[in-house]
């Protein structure tokens, strides 16, 4: 998000794009607002960052979703090929490619949100408007964890790589590749998460009482303008989303 924004603004923006995203349910929507956050991160100076850690989430959930919609679609008639009990269907393959790139626009979005806001920015903009201090205390403890996510992901596969592990060859190999490095970055996200979190109540995030904040940011009435417009976009189009599908909801 451009720097010029208020913090509440680029949330407000993440947001509401990844709920349209979700409830328009389109594949060339997706697939655009995912080129836009791409090319949005390149011009912010992150590109190589955000691309990175939406790699380590969205390359394994991709496989995973080729290979449970596309092999074992119950609803697929249209059958392209078959191997045993798998069946590749059109309409898997369509369902997987809808699920996955929504899935990665809204990753990239948020990513693009998460590496360019600035988080002491964003819990005094919080504060500021009476929010409990908890909220801002787990946000910043997210945020300061986020953008270290590729460079740990080299490290866990450097160690790994250390120890023999190969992660060449087919795609099958790849995919036990990235699954064996999910699982230490999870658990080290979660260990890091709980000092930072410990970190942050010593000075004071959690504490009751009348707060101070020597931190001001501009938010220009512009900005508040537009924030009210996404959020009125993103409520029209959860409504147009359950209106189309509440017929379909009676019996026949």
């Amino acid at each position: 998000m451009p720097s010029a924004l208020h913090p509440l603004t680029s949330l407000t923006a993440a947001g509401c794009t990844a709920v349209i995203t979700t409830a328009a349910g389109n594949w060339p929507l997706s697939l655009a607002v995912a080129l836009a956050a791409a090319v949005l991160a390149v011009r912010a100076g992150v590109g190589r960052r955000v691309l990175a850690a939406a790699a380590a989430v969205l390359l394994p959930l991709g496989l995973s979703l080729l290979m449970l919609h596309g092999l074992f679609f119950p609803e697929g008639r249209t059958v392209l090929a078959a191997w045993g009990p798998a069946r590749v269907t059109a309409e898997g393959l369509n369902f997987a490619l809808e699920a996955g790139t929504r899935t990665g626009a809204c990753v990239l979005v948020l990513l693009l949100f998460s590496f360019t806001v600035s988080a002491p920015d964003l819990v005094a903009a919080l504060a500021a408007r009476g929010l409990p201090p908890q909220f801002g205390f787990v946000l910043a403890a997210a945020l300061t964890l986020l953008p270290a996510l590729s460079g740990r992901l080299e490290s866990i596969r450097a160690a790994q790589e250390a120890r023999g592990l190969v992660l060449g060859g087919g795609v099958l190999s790849r995919f036990v590749g990235a699954r064996l490095q999910m699982l230490p970055l999870v658990l080290g996200l979660i260990e890091d998460s709980g000092s930072r979190a410990q970190a942050l109540e010593a000075r004071g995030f959690g504490g009751p009482g009348p707060r101070t904040s020597y931190r001001e940011v501009a938010d220009p009435p512009v900005q508040r303008r537009l924030r009210a417009v996404l959020l009125l976009l993103a409520a029209a189009a959860v409504a147009v989303r359950i209106g189309a599908a509440w017929p379909a909801a009676w019996p026949a």
